[in-house]
């Protein structure tokens, strides 16, 4: 399958699912026709591995810095706002993953939200972009949303599947919208969430090494499967999948201020 130039704007190369052959599987996205993908750096130390990864292929991997929700509780508020300057310092072209998971509760969710708010704080500071996770904790997230547009900071609700409202509330608050690999499962009935998202405001993602799209459900997700997630928004779009291709592409260039053509 071929769509033309496409990114992938959330990748966890950094992943010790990858640990074996991270090399080949940039190469299988190159060669499907990655133009960009964004390596998630969700703790240090996947933070570290992810700057090491982008510095061997700077024109094509992206890295980011933040702590996932699921680790919040780890949160130091000496060691972690230090260790995310620094990669912004070294490239780093966002804060995140960061957010809130009420679905699995790894930590307390007061912890959560200050972790989360330390973080939106750093990406104000340091002018960069957040990628977000929400899952389960709608009306926390729709405060946020409302707290960081006053804030003047802008972000994307990653491997969005949440309800239409919070996404118009995102959108409201000049945030981007990424859908993943779950649009292209059997049981995803809501075309809506597919059509309200601007295309200036749409992107694509793996979230690989999970969330497989059909026709490769239950395998190790990787970028170069992305296409197939295109193709699908593509058609609950009513558009040609190159046309979404590119500017799904220009999307992620302007949003984490890539240097790619």
């Amino acid at each position: 399958m071929t769509v033309g130039a496409w990114a992938d704007s959330h990748v966890h190369l950094a992943s010790t699912a990858f640990t074996d052959d991270v090399e080949a599987v940039i190469e299988r996205a190159r060669a499907a026709g990655a133009r960009a993908l964004v390596c998630i750096g969700e703790s240090p130390d996947a933070a570290t591995r992810a700057r090491a990864i982008a510095a061997r292929y700077p024109e094509l991997v992206f890295h980011t810095s933040g702590v996932h929700p699921h680790d919040a509780a780890q949160w130091d508020d000496q060691r972690n706002p230090a260790v995310i300057r620094e990669a912004v310092a070294l490239g780093a072209v966002a804060v995140g993953e960061c957010g809130l998971d009420y679905h699995y509760d790894h930590a307390p969710r007061d912890v959560q939200r200050r972790t989360l708010n330390a973080q939106l704080m750093l990406a104000a500071e340091l002018q960069r972009p957040v990628i977000l996770h929400t899952r389960d904790a709608e009306d926390d997230t729709h405060d946020m949303l409302r707290e960081a547009a006053a804030a003047g900071i802008v972000g994307v609700l990653h491997c969005y599947t949440g309800s239409v409202a919070l996404a118009e509330a995102g959108l409201a608050a000049g945030w981007y919208v990424s859908f993943s690999g779950i649009v292209t499962f059997r049981n995803w009935a809501d075309l809506a969430l597919l059509q309200i998202v601007p295309d200036d405001r749409l992107l694509v993602e793996s979230d690989a090494p999970y969330l497989a799209p059909i026709p490769n459900r239950g395998k190790r997700n990787e970028s170069a499967w992305v296409p197939h997630t295109i193709q699908r928004l593509a058609a609950a779009r009513g558009t040609d999948p190159e046309a979404l291709a590119a500017l799904t592409l220009r999307n992620t260039r302007q949003f984490f201020t890539l240097p790619i053509d």
